[in-house]
């Protein structure tokens, strides 16, 4: 008899997950369910938690359920280590960073992947919506058929080295067929509602969390100025705000105004209006390609937050950089958020946002 090739689920106990282990399992291959925990407090929420308890314990019984061995895996150190500390670090420095890319990179495709290899797994899967097909010049990341679902954007930093041990079994299916199909497996979680916050923030408020975490000395209040350099009165601290933030900023200019820039050296934020906060250059750091880097000037797609649009630009290499010119000005250009290049729906590679150039 031959042996069948072993895959790690990771399981939050969701209904994505959850799927994806099922259809592992009917496509014949020997799957183990890992669940990450990360020993966060119960949040004060009704909404369903990717990492806690009642998590586990869902992973659990749809394990039970499919008849295939489920461990818990304690990564609580690695969320600190790799995506807490810098979470709040960048939003001291005036930035908003984005931690499921953070997450990726470090947990799910680092340290889990590590230990689904050592347990002698040739894939781990998760339940993410991408899809990942090989090529004549080696393995490419895509989007999901779920445009709506699609979270290719997460993933951008994965390297060939990852992609080559990396199933996603939901990429091509649909959120509503995801919910058939968990019906149909006769899953105890195919009701569950979706858990999109951030998995970490107990009360799915981040300005919460980081005036827990973030020293009084790195939360100081300072001045509210128009693109003349009017004051209109002061912030909380640079931390609490976010490029193109309409919402919270305490005062009256007697016309609809949104953050445009940050400079948390000066403690300053800069308010105008939402034409005033559109831009078309920006540079780009800390670059990650999935099939080589790029060494001349190209049209591409770029997507500079999760729930933007694509849009077309032109982007050239810039030093160890690269220059990113919209053909259309887009709002909010946001430093500490990821660009992520598009070639239709193929994931070129991406970058974290530094700086707005105009």
């Amino acid at each position: 008899m031959q042996k069948k090739t072993r895959v790690v689920a990771a399981m939050s106990g969701g209904v994505d997950s959850s799927v994806a282990a099922a259809l592992l399992q009917q496509e014949g291959y020997e799957v183990i369910g890992i669940t990450m925990c990360f020993n966060l407090p119960d949040a004060q929420s009704k909404k369903p938690r990717c990492c806690g308890l009642q998590g586990i314990e869902d992973a659990r019984r749809v394990a039970h359920k499919l008849g295939i061995k489920h461990y818990v895996l304690n990564m609580q150190k690695a969320l600190e280590e790799k995506v807490i500390r810098d979470f709040c670090l960048q939003y001291s420095r005036g930035l908003t960073p984005n931690p499921c890319v953070n997450c990726n990179q470090y947990i799910k495709f680092d340290a889990l992947l590590k230990k689904a290899l050592a347990l002698g797994a040739e894939y781990l899967a998760t339940g993410h919506y991408a899809r990942v097909n090989i090529q004549e010049r080696g393995y490419c990341l895509k989007k999901a058929k779920d445009s709506q679902k699609d979270q290719s954007y997460f993933l951008y930093r994965l390297t060939q080295d990852k992609l080559k041990h990396i199933l996603f079994p939901l990429g091509n299916y649909t959120k509503p067929q995801v919910r058939e199909l968990a019906k149909e497996f006769a899953l105890p979680v195919a009701e569950k509602k979706e858990s999109q916050e951030i998995c970490f923030l107990p009360k799915d408020d981040y300005r919460f969390f980081l005036q827990e975490r973030l020293p009084k000395a790195q939360i100081a209040l300072g001045p509210v100025v128009d693109k003349q350099g009017k004051a209109l009165g002061r912030h909380k601290g640079v931390a609490f705000y976010t490029i193109g933030q309409r919402e919270g900023l305490g005062i009256a200019a007697g016309r609809p105004v949104y953050v445009v820039k940050i400079d948390a050296k000066k403690n300053l934020i800069t308010v105008g209006s939402k034409e005033e906060a559109l831009s078309k250059e920006f540079l780009v750091k800390d670059l990650s390609f999935i099939g080589g880097s790029l060494k001349k000037k190209v049209a591409l797609e770029v997507k500079i937050r999760y729930n933007h649009p694509q849009s077309p630009a032109e982007i050239s290499p810039f030093g160890k950089k690269l220059k990113v010119k919209f053909k259309i000005p887009q709002f909010a250009i946001t430093p500490g958020q990821s660009a992520v290049f598009y070639a239709k729906d193929k994931v070129i590679g991406g970058g974290i946002i530094e700086e707005v150039l105009c």
